[in-house]
């Protein structure tokens, strides 16, 4: 029998363009922009950007033409680590606990690590901050990123921002001098070039896999001046200047990193992967009347087309033919398969994907390409099914489009995509059968994917592999009121909400439990003068000082799954809110 390698290798051969046999499995560079819809590139149509370098990818690349998300970017960063359905792993939104990645699922990293990869992550993971969901917990042996959904937001450090940011290298904080985007190319570029000699043998280096996931061009839209000067000056709108700017930004960076791997003797086999993480958040208005969008409908946020149709280039310039393009139906949950293809990687024994391996399409080879259908849902915090009617009754939460190459169902309408590029006209009433069956497969799918029945992910606390563990504001399942996660609204007085973390204790023994509505590292009053604290069954409360910062309690727990909550309050008025930040260490005998 022949070996998984020696198979690997013939097949890698026959689908060379020049004949030549590859000695190790290609490295892998997978870049994934964040809020850039398919139309802010030049090479799509846009009439105020220019991205010479995006443009070229495009060129040498094979690109996917119907390639889709999910609507927002914890969820699709769930389905292109796990090749699974961001419900079904459990990060099926952004805040509230629910962009947890399941920490049995197998990432794409430990895949890779598995079979003999140097892994290395720089820029946005948003799929859990704390052990075991960090990225170096998760199968990247050198990571620089930062925390929380972006930047600036709570759970990185007080005023942090695009311009000297204090970022995490390896699970330690440390101070960076420059703009983000740069100092994540930077930090890529010298993993890909700083390599060690593969088994002793001089010269020779293991293959790598980088994941760029960047924090461009999410919000706040900062960059400098020299970037957005011009776009202000053709009157476009404040925030939709500094995200073009940020998009130029980006595609400069990118022409740093294809001569990076030029000068290197990189280039050739080295398969780099873009893509956008959702629909645009500036680029257009989402009803076309502003801005751009390829003619499409919806945005960021959006499960019309606009929402999660987005970019896909793929170019390997040893492996597959430049200016290829694919329009069969194609999905997030594709790479985690294909990559494990065209690597010739050693599969996860017992998953089942729920995309598949796209390497004959992208060789060309698509004649017996099945059909098939793809969901894309944009779920709230309490993964809700919502109106059980069929269509056209419209359901509210989830939202939801049943994709295939002819039809969208979305939330009840029907279009027809090859006719109906921008879904202007709901057929469904005209296909009812059509709609209905849409309807089943949509019926059929959430009841698989959601089989668990939306089960918290819990944060864990005393773990030997992290002594603290931070809860923030944006984690929490809300109560009352809602999440906030901008770091200016932990000022806000007339803000009175609450919400519970769930949690599970590792080990027995007695924790210390630090409560204060600001970071520890801008520790400011907390406003409240009676502070609870609640876990499972285990009640605590303490008076506080007038200018009081913070509120300690230390509990003696054993190991258990539990809820946590918190409570900030005056005790005449009875006002206030829960601890925006609980940090949890083990106490001291």
């Amino acid at each position: 029998m022949k070996t998984r390698a020696a198979i690997f290798t013939i097949l890698f051969g026959i689908c060379l363009p020049l004949g030549a046999i590859q000695e190790q499995p290609p490295n892998v560079i997978l870049i994934v922009t964040d809020d850039q819809g398919y139309g802010d590139m030049a090479c799509h149509g846009n009439p105020w950007l220019k991205t010479p370098n995006l443009d070229r990818l495009r060129r040498e690349s094979v690109r996917l033409e119907d390639y889709h998300v999910d609507p927002v970017c914890a969820p699709t960063r769930a389905a292109l680590m796990t090749g699974r359905h961001s419900v079904r792993v459990g990060a099926w939104t952004v805040t509230e606990g629910r962009q947890l990645l399941n920490p049995a699922e197998t990432t794409m990293a430990q895949v890779f690590a598995a079979s003999g990869y140097r892994t290395g992550m720089f820029g946005k993971w948003h799929l859990g901050d704390a052990w075991p969901y960090a990225p170096r917990f998760r199968g990247f042996q050198q990571v620089v990123r930062h925390l929380a959904g972006g930047i600036d937001e709570i759970g990185n450090p007080a005023g942090n921002g695009h311009f000297e940011p204090t970022l995490l290298r390896n699970g330690r904080p440390e101070k960076f001098a420059g703009y983000c985007t740069d100092i994540f190319f930077n930090e890529a570029i010298r993993f890909l070039t700083d390599g060690p000699p593969r088994n002793g043998e001089q010269g020779t280096k293991r293959p790598f896999f980088v994941y760029l996931p960047l924090n461009a061009m999410h919000s706040p839209f900062t960059v400098a001046e020299k970037y957005s000067r011009r776009f202000t000056a053709t009157g476009l709108p404040e925030n939709r200047a500094g995200f073009y700017g940020m998009i130029e930004n980006f595609d400069e960076n990118l022409g740093r990193l294809f001569e990076t791997l030029m000068r290197t003797g990189l280039e050739q086999d080295t398969v780099v992967v873009f893509m956008g993480d959702n629909g645009t958040a500036v680029g257009a208005d989402g009803n076309g009347k502003s801005g751009f969008n390829a003619g499409m409908r919806g945005k960021k946020g959006s499960v019309y087309e606009g929402g999660h149709r987005v970019a896909c280039f793929v170019r390997w310039p040893a492996g597959l033919r430049a200016g290829g393009e694919v329009r069969r139906l194609t999905s997030v949950h594709d790479w985690l398969p294909t990559l494990i293809d065209l690597c010739g990687l050693k599969a996860p024994e017992g998953v089942r994907f729920d995309g598949r391996s796209i390497a004959p399409l992208l060789r060309g080879e698509q004649e017996d390409w099945p059909a098939r259908t793809i969901v894309v849902e944009r779920q709230g915090g309490g993964l809700s099914k919502g109106s059980r009617q069929p269509p056209p009754r419209r359901t509210r939460y989830p939202q939801y489009a049943v994709l295939t190459e002819q039809w969208r169902l979305v939330n009840g309408e029907l279009y027809d995509i090859v006719a109906d590029p921008g879904q202007k006209r709901n057929i469904a009433k005209r296909n009812p059968e059509t709609a209905a069956r849409l309807w089943s497969a949509y019926e059929d799918h959430f009841a698989d994917v959601s089989s668990h029945g939306g089960a918290n992910i819990p944060f864990f606390l005393g773990a030997p592999e992290e002594s603290r563990t931070t809860l923030t504001v944006r984690d929490w399942r809300p109560t009352d009121g809602a999440v906030i996660w901008k770091q200016e609204q932990l000022d806000d007085d007339s803000l009175a909400i609450n919400g519970f973390w769930a949690v599970e204790v590792r080990a027995a023994g007695r924790y210390r439990f630090v409560l204060t509505r600001h970071p520890l590292d801008d520790a400011k009053p907390i406003g409240a003068n009676l502070a609870r604290i609640r876990l499972g069954d285990l009640q605590r409360e303490t008076d506080l000082a007038p200018e009081a910062r913070q509120a300690v309690f230390e509990l003696d727990l054993t190991p258990r799954r539990a809820v946590l909550q918190t409570w900030l309050t005056d005790a005449g008025t009875g006002r206030g809110r829960g601890a925006y930040f609980v940090t949890v260490s083990r106490a001291a005998r």
